[in-house]
């Protein structure tokens, strides 16, 4: 009896310290999370931890915003770009989508700046003040433009038009749907390299440029060489953002591979940098004619300005969370009876998983799945695409929705998935369901 007597309090006792331990863990936790809102570091290693998180989150949002990764040897030295830029106005180039960072210009000196003046265009460059153009000056804080150079934050990050349209504070990791990359690199003087590296003649490269329009970018385009879609239109698929990435497995809307292996991609491949980039599968020259021929499937620098730089831009990245939508921009009791569909009869869960709203795991499914057509999946190795997260959705509407923005509205992407997957939806379903994605 005394025995059992003595188990039954020691379980008593094990309960209750279990019971304390959840109700401190449960006090300090975020409301419908298990994990602590808060830990402060308890030792020397913690201390360690969170040091070293500081300096590559500091770190890694310098590379985002500045590093050209020597890409200058490219659009300056070689397609002569800067030499176009000198002669562009301020206005000329808000209208192309380039932003200004209203942080880095001296508050006098942006009140009367004369945005019909070139001489002003190249001024703001020399404070860094064009976000992801990089001036070269020559170490020369009076000398000439001497070459240009681009980072991540050209087509990932945009501003909050605080001050006008097109200048204010930065917004790291919102894709800039207003930048026109094509017509900005049409203006380089020297596109004869370009064109060369397509395998096409000066006025057909001109052409297909100019084809992207705002917010559009074909990374494939020099890998494959398909500059447009069997129904003519532009094979350049909308700039997605580079915010809410963590925990997603796959970046990009074909699900190349993780966002560090897209941004050495990118670094390499699409801005020219100078590093070093491998991946056996652009070796296919069925797939990658142009990829195979150029060997980008093993590209190996003789100065690498990217690799080091990879850990702490990945981390940067991840710590960009997806923009809260704002008050009023959707409507709340609507949004409550849309969850409730988005779980259930839509069965957009599936997929969309909160919270992430993507796949945990693996994030791919085939064109035949989501019902479209497969030409984009065919020109990644996957062959698939991507369940695309949805956070922050509201941030990025312009320009469409999918890959290509081929749904103007997302009325038009809720029409889509209804008729495929035959949901049967009314109309005031329908209308919920946009107003829970609006407000995710």
């Amino acid at each position: 009896m005394k025995i059992r007597q003595r188990k039954l309090w020691i379980g008593v006792a094990t309960f209750g310290l279990a019971f304390g331990a959840w109700g401190v863990w449960g006090r300090s936790a975020s409301p419908g999370s298990d994990v602590p809102a808060r830990l402060q570091a308890a030792n020397a290693i913690d201390a360690q931890a969170d040091a070293d998180a500081q300096a590559m989150l500091e770190r890694g949002r310098w590379v985002f915003r500045n590093a050209s990764f020597r890409s200058q040897t490219f659009f300056g030295d070689t397609l002569k770009l800067h030499e176009a830029v000198v002669t562009v106005t301020p206005r000329t180039a808000l209208a192309v989508g380039l932003k200004v960072d209203s942080d880095a210009v001296p508050p006098e000196v942006l009140a009367t700046a004369d945005l019909d003046d070139p001489a002003t265009t190249v001024a703001l460059l020399r404070l860094n003040a064009v976000v992801g153009l990089r001036g070269d000056f020559g170490g020369d804080p009076q000398g000439g433009l001497r070459s240009l150079g681009i980072s991540c934050a050209f087509c990932h990050s945009t501003v909050d038009d605080s001050v006008a349209p097109g200048i204010g504070h930065r917004l790291d990791g919102w894709p800039n749907r207003d930048l026109n990359v094509g017509a900005i690199v049409g203006l380089s003087p020297n596109l004869q390299p370009l064109a060369d590296r397509l395998g096409v003649d000066l006025p057909t490269a001109r052409t297909v440029l100019a084809s992207w329009g705002p917010g559009k970018f074909d990374a494939e385009l020099f890998l494959d060489g398909k500059a447009f879609r069997p129904d003519g239109k532009t094979a350049a698929v909308l700039i997605p953002p580079a915010y809410g990435l963590a925990g997603v497995n796959l970046a990009t809307y074909t699900g190349w591979g993780s966002v560090t292996y897209w941004n050495a991609f990118v670094a390499n491949l699409e801005m020219n940098g100078k590093g070093t980039f491998f991946d056996p599968r652009l070796a296919n020259a069925a797939r990658f004619p142009l990829a195979a021929a150029h060997g980008l499937d093993d590209k190996r620098d003789p100065v690498d300005a990217i690799t080091d730089k990879l850990a702490d831009l990945h981390f940067y990245q991840l710590a960009l969370a997806a923009p809260k939508p704002p008050a009023g921009s959707f409507d709340p009791a609507g949004a409550v009876r849309g969850k409730a569909i988005f779980a259930a009869k839509a069965r957009c869960a599936t997929c969309h998983v909160p919270p992430l709203y993507t796949d945990p795991g693996w994030n791919l499914h085939t064109p035949e799945e989501i019902g479209i057509d497969d030409f984009q999946a065919r020109r990644s190795p996957t062959g698939r695409y991507r369940t695309t997260p949805l956070k922050g959705l509201w941030a990025r509407t312009k320009g469409g929705y999918y890959h290509d923005g081929r749904f103007s509205t997302l009325g038009g992407v809720v029409d889509h998935y209804d008729r495929h997957l035959a949901l049967a939806l009314s109309s005031q379903e329908k209308a919920d369901l946009v107003e829970f994605l609006k407000s995710i």
